[in-house]
């Protein structure tokens, strides 16, 4: 496991080594979970500076990426609680997340659009399993549920996408 500060580094430096490492993977899970690049973006923010300022508190129990996971879904889940958010239409276009490192194919456009039309805690488990390639015992820690629930829910989505990809019925948030 790594730590977030070793006896070398100020939390300043270790703190840009992070955005550096994990900005971008942070940014696409915060924006298909949010559905917009601008508030995904705050999102991330949000997420590097509750890091900073719980820096000294990390015991390092998870691995760095967990723990920022941890903040990030944290953050997204506050914004979607708010009452201004729950107003606004934040359906975003899957042209305007952020891009990997190499181009998508056009079925893996069709599967994501499809993954966030699933509901939040499947869409969460997928998400965190396939796109960030967490392990099931590291999710489970993030969205504080059983490794069993995260298994029951990674089951449920792929059945929920196999019957929306092959034409069934098609879920919304």
């Amino acid at each position: 496991m790594e730590t977030v500060q070793g006896p070398d580094m100020s939390r300043e430096a270790r703190l840009t080594v992070m955005v550096r490492q994990y900005e971008k993977d942070l940014l696409r899970m915060c924006c298909v979970y949010l559905r917009d690049i601008t508030l995904a973006q705050d999102a991330v923010q949000d997420t590097f500076l509750k890091a900073y300022q719980a820096m000294a508190s990390f015991r390092g129990e998870a691995s760095e990426k967990t723990w920022l996971m941890t903040i990030a879904m944290n953050v997204c889940r506050d914004y979607r609680r708010s009452a201004w958010h729950r107003y606004v239409d934040r359906r975003v276009n899957l042209d305007s997340l952020p891009l990997p490192v190499s181009p998508p194919k056009a079925e893996h456009i069709d599967l994501t659009g499809q993954i966030m039309r699933l509901p939040r805690k499947h869409m969460e488990a997928v998400l965190l399993y396939y796109y960030q390639n967490l392990n099931i015992r590291e999710i489970a820690q993030i969205m504080g549920v059983t490794p069993s629930a995260v298994s029951n829910r990674l089951v449920k989505a792929r059945k929920l996408l196999g019957s929306a990809l092959k034409g069934g019925e098609r879920h919304e948030p």
